[in-house]
């Protein structure tokens, strides 16, 4: 005999889900078959989203110029399952194309979220913030600060965020001109001096990321280095491959 909640998932596995013009981004897509698509998209409404585009790849197919990342879509979808049907999809900003640096850091973006966000789990505040993050790479203006703070929000709204303003355990205020060190477990705790082997940022790296204020070199470079060991630890040994594009463009000193 199936229980309560085994009976809920397969009435709501076998329902036909029907979704008509929700905004969403291309992460990812894969050939299917003959002529088809499998798509990983992200909405506000249904969070990260699996779907497959059928005949999207054939030679009369509309959808040729559309799905495509970086670019806004209205998109439509019915069926059943884990990958239902595209019925739908139009582009509502007449195309986005990125170069260089903000191609790379777009796909770095796309990875984050295909790695770390689980399917069918509403983000809409995050949804913002990826918008907020393309402008930037759009703009090819600050890209890499931009993708410090989208880093910072996806951490955030996973329910890992970070502690930038107090110190772990006592709580008192992070000062700028002090240096500290980041515990996973506590957040930042105070040190006298750098140490090999530790990773040491310094108060005013902390502050710049809660503020959202971009600073000189020195602070870029910290937050980049805090960013990546707070997010291996949920990324996994797997290597993510957009920082393998950025170290085959710079191999000795520039990554994302």
């Amino acid at each position: 005999m199936m229980s309560g909640s085994s009976t809920a998932l397969v009435t709501r596995m076998s329902s036909e889900q029907r979704v008509a013009l929700q905004p969403a981004y291309l992460l990812h897509r894969t050939p299917f078959r003959d002529s088809s698509l499998l798509l990983e998209l992200f909405t506000p409404g249904h969070g990260r989203i699996g779907l497959v585009a059928r005949g999207a790849r054939g030679a009369r197919s509309k959808l040729k110029g559309v799905l495509q990342p970086y670019q806004l879509l209205l998109i439509s979808w019915s069926g059943r399952g884990e990958l239902p049907t595209l019925t739908g999809a139009e582009c509502q900003d007449g195309g986005v194309f990125l170069q260089g640096d903000a191609l790379i850091s777009g796909f770095y973006l796309n990875e984050l979220l295909l790695r770390l966000l689980a399917r069918h789990d509403p983000h809409p505040h995050l949804f913002h913030r990826y918008q907020v993050a393309l402008q930037g790479l759009i703009a090819n203006a600050g890209v890499e600060w931009a993708l410090r703070l989208f880093e910072r929000d996806l951490l955030q709204e996973l329910g890992y965020g970070l502690l930038l303003t107090h110190e772990g355990g006592d709580g008192k205020e992070v000062e700028a001109d002090a240096l500290y060190c980041y515990h996973h477990e506590s957040g930042p705790q105070r040190i006298a001096t750098e140490s090999r082997g530790v990773l040491s940022v310094r108060g005013a790296t902390l502050l710049a990321l809660a503020r959202g204020e971009c600073g000189d070199a020195q602070l870029r470079r910290e937050s980049k280095l805090l960013m990546r060991e707070v997010l291996g630890r949920y990324l996994g040994p797997r290597p993510l491959a957009s920082r393998e594009l950025f170290r085959q463009k710079w191999p000795s000193s520039h990554e994302e």
